[in-house]
């Protein structure tokens, strides 16, 4: 699939090919959810006959905490997911088979039981649908339900760490790109930015604080790791590009809105364009030893948009809007400023 597809499918919605909706990633468990109504009985029996049998040792409340083991190991069931990726890589000359790719693949995953990484792709995990691999990558500790593969069960694989580099390395890869895009939100630096109220993250409930906890775990683990493996590996360069920690505008993004991702996207584009235009004079160097050039007359071109580099179309109509409220805010800004220092020369 080339990027311009990828834009068409998750960016423009308009995929009738690959159809892209938010119940492929938020299936209720249903099946969970029943085989853990259905041991609540046995669990209840079980906390009452401990508790007749030792009344001394234990409160009848403290016997009944054994039915925290009816609580789901997971709110959602991502196998919509693996059937989606499933149908995508079996059509158009595509594979969903490790071993009939023509480049490596890796793909990183936890084993519950052992805390182990697993990386599917490589020899002896390598006959796992790469659809099935995905899902179980994918698979966020509580959120979703662990995918059993094989009799063994996994879930993300940042439970073990934040990031996996030593797998391309190890491989024979001299030059690694890092995307992180799970950045925890910095919410002083935010509101200082103007792109958050305060408060709002704390009063925005769960799954935004929960999401700020995961994105603090990744993110520690992210940076630590990088250290590590500069130490390791001091003759291969690994390059991190990640948002920055004031920008709500993704944090708080829905990706399941059709006009939110669209923005979000665009927003992350020129987010990323500015930041390799920022950072252009560390990079050339390190990207010249591999033969790679940054394009700044690119990264400058401030008409540039998803749509106008992927499909040569004009400038959006909401880009474009929100261009000339920014130039107006400018201009009012400057303005502002000429008049004060003009009543700082008249005192």
């Amino acid at each position: 699939m080339t990027t311009a597809q990828l834009c068409r499918i998750f960016v423009r919605n308009e995929a009738e090919v690959h159809p892209f909706h938010p119940e492929v990633f938020y299936r209720p468990a249903l099946r969970e959810f029943g085989s853990r109504l259905l041991a609540v009985p046995g669990l209840l029996t079980t906390a009452v006959r401990r508790f007749i049998n030792n009344p001394y040792d234990q409160s009848l409340l403290e016997a009944l905490t054994i039915l925290a083991q009816a609580a789901p190991a997971g709110l959602f069931d991502n196998e919509g997911l693996h059937e989606y990726l499933q149908r995508a890589f079996t059509m158009l000359g595509r594979t969903n088979d490790f071993r009939q790719l023509k480049r490596s693949l890796y793909i990183v995953a936890a084993d519950v039981e052992s805390t182990d990484a697993v990386c599917f792709g490589a020899p002896g995990f390598d006959h796992v649908p790469i659809s099935r691999a995905i899902q179980a990558s994918m698979s966020s500790p509580g959120l979703y339900v662990p995918v059993n593969i094989d009799g063994r069960y996994y879930v993300d694989g940042t439970l073990r760490k934040g990031l996996h580099a030593s797998v391309a390395f190890e491989d024979g890869a001299d030059l690694v790109f890092a995307v992180n895009p799970q950045v925890p939100i910095d919410a002083s630096t935010a509101v200082r930015a103007g792109t958050m109220k305060p408060g709002e993250l704390t009063r925005s409930g769960m799954p935004n604080l929960l999401s700020q906890m995961f994105r603090t775990m990744v993110y520690s683990r992210m940076q630590s790791g990088i250290a590590q493996y500069a130490r390791d590996y001091p003759e291969k360069d690994i390059l991190l590009f990640e948002p920055t920690r004031d920008d709500a505008k993704l944090f708080f993004s829905n990706v399941f809105s059709f006009q939110s991702r669209r923005m979000v996207c665009e927003h992350a584009y020129q987010m990323t364009r500015r930041d390799l235009l920022a950072r252009a004079d560390e990079l050339e160097p390190k990207l010249a030893k591999y033969g790679i050039k940054l394009r700044r007359d690119r990264l400058e071109d401030e008409q540039r948009t998803i749509s106008t580099s992927l499909y040569g179309e004009m400038l959006p109509l909401y880009v474009a809007k929100g261009r000339k409220k920014q130039a107006q805010r400018g201009k009012l800004v400057s303005g502002l400023e000429n008049v004060t220092q003009l009543f700082s020369r008249a005192e």
